[in-house]
């Protein structure tokens, strides 16, 4: 018995097992070279292959928002935070953070005003600042309250005044709210003067539409999702944020920002090719339930968050432009960025009804949404339809975090997150899985957060538009436009 034989008797194994050669030994024993080569060219396994394609976008999002964690800081921040020097030692002095502030920004027709001294003082505390370059100033204070707040005139610089009317000192207090927001105007000549209701409500009006069709633009990529997947994708919010990230990474590398605009929503369909590619599909092709698949989303949702947030860093940047100057129209006036933001969002809503309604990508999206394995049996590829929705649907996204950026005005890492359930409202309002019903409820979602400032503090104006999401799941569920589906 040879050795090969004793090896098979010690270890109890098949003699026909046993005698079939090794790997190693049909190399190395002369195998034919055809049968070898087929050996080593076996294709990767296809679970290999995507968790590539996901790694290669993560990696994208972190090498696409690098350029901020450089250094790249085009405004300087607002102002330190206000501390009370607090006895803790003898000896020993420790700085005390408020989270209840008092700020504002200084201004003239000249532009910002810089170093200007602001004093506070109320509930036993007195404090001061002097304003950033930018012309905003903050200051914490102990408690909620009542504070009155100064200005040194004697601080302003040369040619800058009060308007007439101004209250300097005035008293400020707060109204439930960890921010209160007092303004100063300034110019010779100038009056203060009171805006009539119906003034202000046309340009809240004006506002909220504005707003609307920001949020649509988010709203109708996520319902178009939902429609064709029936995933309820709560990484949407950072797809948003992914498209203000990329535009700023690129105008921190020098191009122009009508250049780092497209690229950016150009990456943002990238990164919703990746994500289907990469996880959705598969986790689809295994047959994943919806809920879990939604779990999986909100992994995904912090995941992205930190990651942006580690190389991007937690302060706010504003993107090339975000100050823009204030157009009248009759009573009413809106800043450039925010008319440029309606007229943008309107003629790519536009576009995406006229692609649904017109063309054949359009007909295979709806007919996928409508019954997906009726699609599959009439020829639709499902697949590549569901693929290019993921792509329009990032596209939509990044555009949408872009206007964000510019409205609120401000690139941050959660920036998506602070308008998520605004989104999801406005799908809910309009109805699941309606493109166009998406659109009404954003419209509808955006005006009452934009009107409702007349009465309730701006901290508190996303409230109402919440509750009208509730009372929507409450009373009609399926939404203005939705269809009635009967569950379980």
């Amino acid at each position: 018995m040879n050795s090969h034989s004793v090896t098979c008797v010690t270890r109890h194994v098949a003699p026909d097992v046993c005698h079939k050669p090794s790997l190693l030994h049909r190399i190395a024993g002369g195998a034919p070279h055809s049968e070898v080569h087929n050996l080593i060219t076996r294709p990767t396994p296809a679970w290999i292959r995507r968790l590539l394609v996901f790694a290669t976008g993560l990696i994208a999002v972190l090498m696409l928002s690098a350029p901020a964690a450089q250094g790249y800081h085009p405004g300087a921040p607002a102002t330190a935070p206000s501390t009370l020097a607090a006895s803790h030692l003898p000896g020993q002095i420790v700085a005390q953070e408020f989270t209840d502030r008092i700020s504002g920004v200084l201004r003239n027709a000249d532009g910002p005003l810089a170093d200007v001294t602001i004093s506070v003082s109320g509930n036993g505390f007195d404090g001061e600042t002097t304003s950033a370059a930018n012309g905003s100033w903050s200051v914490g204070v102990p408690e909620q309250g009542a504070y009155e707040v100064t200005l040194e005139v004697d601080t302003l610089p040369e040619g800058a005044a009060l308007a007439e009317g101004q209250a300097n000192p005035r008293t400020v207090t707060f109204a439930g709210t960890s921010n209160v927001t007092t303004l100063f105007l300034f110019g010779e000549g100038i009056v203060t003067t009171t805006t009539s209701f119906w003034d202000t409500l046309a340009e809240r009006s004006l506002a909220g539409l504005s707003f609307g069709l920001l949020l649509a633009l988010s709203a109708v990529g996520l319902s178009l999702i939902f429609g064709t997947t029936g995933l309820t994708n709560f990484a949407h919010g950072e797809m948003v944020t992914f498209g203000a990230v990329v535009a700023f990474g690129f105008a921190a590398l020098g191009l122009p920002i009508f250049v780092a605009i497209p690229l950016a929503v150009v990456a943002g369909a990238l990164l919703g090719w990746v994500q289907d590619a990469g996880l959705w599909k598969p986790l689809r092709r295994r047959g994943t339930g919806l809920v879990p698949m939604m779990i999986v989303s909100i992994g995904l949702a912090l995941a992205l968050r930190y990651i942006i947030q580690f190389n991007f860093g937690g302060a706010t940047q504003q993107l090339p432009g975000a100050q823009s100057a204030r157009l009248d129209f009759g009573p009413v006036s809106i800043s450039q960025n925010n008319l440029n933001s309606l007229l943008i969002s309107l003629v790519i809503i536009l576009l995406v009804g006229f692609l649904l309604l017109r063309t054949r990508l359009g007909k295979a999206t709806r007919a996928v949404s409508d019954n997906p394995a009726l699609a599959a049996a009439s020829g639709i590829d499902v697949d590549r339809v569901i693929r290019i929705v993921w792509m329009v649907g990032g596209a939509l996204a990044a555009l949408g975090g872009i206007l964000w950026a510019y409205y609120r005005p401000g690139v941050s890492f959660n920036m998506g997150q602070q308008i998520l359930l605004l989104i999801f409202a406005g799908v809910v309002l309009g109805g699941l899985g309606t493109v166009f019903g998406a659109l009404i409820g954003s419209i509808i979602v955006g005006l009452f957060v934009e009107i409702s400032t007349i009465w309730l503090e701006a901290d508190l104006k996303y409230v109402g538009a919440l509750l009208i999401m509730i009372l929507v799941l409450l009373f009609r569920p399926q939404g203005i436009l939705g269809r009635k589906e009967r569950v379980g």
